[in-house]
């Protein structure tokens, strides 16, 4: 009789322990919906808003490629255009990341006829993350060059000063190398997010390519008004105008070092998705 009576009066507690934990559970996974409410909010800060269906996330995904194509290979591109296309690049990285762990995406690029495709697709892109980090490295070099070049500046030695630009632009040259073995391979058919991941590094490479060229040409008119620091007489007004060109230059080399760094990220994680994927 005892013992019936201490059951039934433990049944409302259980039943009061069970209620509290499936209340922990919902308010769980209203944090994770919230949380993932978040990441996509930091994702589209420079891309636009993408539709919640995957075809019209992949279309809008596309047009954004299409138009950093158009923007990097615009005869007014400058150093800027470039960091900020690296930044809006790293961006769509994030949001193809978004589509790939997508259980339809997942199950696409698991298919048989798909899957020769995504590694093909892993090789490829192993050569475009050693052209990031190696452009990487380059844009770490040339800003350490460009702080040496402000300190010599400073001492007047308008000899040394000319040596120091020489090395800029001799080492703003080496960062085109790496791009003269790369091939380019492209295909018009298969899986829509492997080939959106086949664009993607396209424009990669080409925006990769196009900041390397355009890096010497920061220097190019070192023997003109612009550059023209070996005289036997450097005015004050002159060196204090250089400096502050100077503190720009190397502003700009770290603001493409920083974009650089922000895209390499982007593709080991795509990288890492898709090599999850295929081991699923």
């Amino acid at each position: 009789m005892c013992c019936g009576s201490c059951c039934s009066r433990d049944m409302p507690a259980k039943q009061q322990c069970r209620a509290t934990i499936e209340v922990k559970v919902q308010l769980s996974e209203v944090e994770n919906h919230i949380n993932m409410l978040l990441e996509e909010m930091a994702c589209h800060q420079r891309t636009a808003s993408l539709p919640s269906k995957p075809h019209s996330t992949e279309a809008k995904v596309e047009e954004e490629l299409q138009g950093l194509r158009v923007s990097i290979s615009s005869p007014s591109a400058t150093i800027g255009t470039m960091r900020d296309g690296l930044a809006r690049l790293g961006d769509i990285y994030n949001c193809i990341g978004e589509i790939m762990s997508l259980p339809s995406s997942q199950v696409g690029l698991s298919l048989p006829q798909n899957k020769k495709m995504v590694e093909e697709e892993l090789g490829r892109s192993l050569v475009l993350i050693d052209l990031c980090n190696s452009m990487q490295e380059s844009l770490a070099g040339l800003k350490m060059s460009t702080q040496e070049l402000q300190l010599v500046l400073k001492r007047g030695d308008a000899a040394v000063v000319q040596l120091k630009i020489e090395s800029f632009i001799r080492l703003a040259k080496q960062a085109q190398k790496p791009f003269k073995k790369t091939i380019s391979r492209t295909t018009s058919e298969g899986c829509r997010l492997v080939l959106l991941l086949t664009e993607a590094r396209e424009v990669a490479i080409c925006l990769l390519e196009s900041t390397s060229q355009m890096l010497p040409k920061q220097f190019a008119s070192s023997k003109g008004s612009k550059w023209s620091l070996v005289s036997k007489r450097i005015q004050k007004t002159k060196v204090v105008c250089k400096e502050e060109q100077l503190q720009a230059l190397e502003q700009s080399m770290g603001g493409l070092e920083n974009s650089a760094e922000l895209l390499f990220r982007r593709l080991i994680q795509s990288r890492v998705s898709l090599l999850n994927i295929l081991s699923s």
